[in-house]
């Protein structure tokens, strides 16, 4: 996964594919949706040693088709693809 406010622009339609490993295998789970927003959030994790102590996370907002909004912390085992 790459980082960078210009690769989800609002309006942008995306498939988020994200894996979490298991000890056998991964859950896998695909959100589709249109990009509200996309930016850097801090955390509340003191023990981050980062800017201003807090872990920064990317965080990417959409709007399902049913109208639901969906927050999603990007990380390494995400995928992200534009849905024509």
């Amino acid at each position: 996964m790459t980082t960078g406010n210009a690769l989800y622009t609002p309006g942008q339609r995306i498939r988020v594919i994200q894996q979490v490993p298991r000890q056998r295998d991964a859950f896998t789970t695909t959100i589709e949706g249109t990009v509200i927003k996309f930016e850097q959030q801090k955390t509340g994790s003191w023990y981050a040693h980062a800017q201003d102590n807090k872990l920064w996370l990317d965080r990417l907002e959409l709007r399902k088709d049913d109208g639901e909004t969906v927050v999603l912390n990007l990380d390494r085992n995400t995928r992200v693809e534009a849905v024509k």
